[in-house]
C-alpha cells in the first residue's frame, strides 16, 4: 500500500513526528497496524489486574484508561482518513483526550472486553486502509486546524499506539 517513507510532512502537523517517527521508514501502513494489533493484544494479555490499575504518579493514566485512549484515538483517526479518502473537504475539529478518558470507565472493565473492542476497531481500521487507493490514501484534508493525509492517520495511529506502549514499559512496569 504505502510505506512510513512515503508520509512527508506537508500530510501532517509536525506534533505528530513524535508517533509516526515510532514506525520504521521501511514499514508498510497494513503490516504497522496489524502487527500493532498482534503485539498489543499480548503485551496487555501479560499484564496483571493490579498492573493495569496502576497509576505512576497522580493524575496519570491507568494501563487500562490508556487501552481506551488508545481505541477512542484509532476511531477518530480512521474516521478522519474515511472523510479525507471520500473526499470529503470539510474541515474536522479535534477532540479534548483527558476528557475522553475522564468518562470513559475504562478501570470497571475487564481486560478482555476492552481488548475485544480495541481488536474490532483495530480490524475495521485494517479493512478501512485496505479499501483505499494509492491516490485516495494522499488526499490531504484538514483536522484540528492542520493538514491530515489519510495515510499520515494511519501511520499516527500506529506510532500513537507504540508510543504508549513505550511509556507504559518504562513507567509502569
Amino acid at each position: 500500500m504505502t510505506t512510513r517513507a512515503e508520509v512527508k510532512e506537508p500530510e501532517y502537523n509536525t506534533y505528530y513526528n513524535q508517533y509516526i517517527s515510532q514506525v520504521p521508514e521501511d514499514t508498510d501502513l497494513l503490516e504497522a497496524l496489524q502487527s500493532g494489533l498482534d503485539f498489543t493484544v499480548s503485551f496487555y494479555n501479560g499484564l496483571s489486574e493490579e498492573q493495569l490499575l496502576l497509576r505512576y504518579a497522580p493524575g496519570k493514566w491507568t494501563p487500562k484508561e490508556v487501552l481506551l485512549h488508545l481505541i477512542d484515538t484509532e476511531r477518530i483517526f480512521s474516521y478522519r482518513a474515511l472523510r479525507f479518502s471520500r473526499m470529503d473537504a470539510t474541515p474536522l475539529q479535534g477532540f479534548e483526550q483527558d476528557d475522553f478518558v475522564a468518562s470513559s470507565n475504562a478501570n470497571d472493565r475487564t481486560i478482555s472486553s476492552l481488548l475485544e473492542e480495541y481488536a474490532s476497531v483495530r480490524l475495521a481500521s485494517l479493512s478501512l486502509f485496505t479499501s483505499m487507493t494509492r491516490e485516495t490514501v494522499r488526499v490531504i484534508g484538514e483536522a484540528s486546524q492542520s493538514p491530515l493525509s489519510p495515510r499520515a492517520a494511519g501511520f499516527i495511529i500506529a506510532g500513537h499506539e507504540r508510543h504508549h506502549i513505550a511509556i507504559i514499559k518504562e513507567r509502569y512496569l
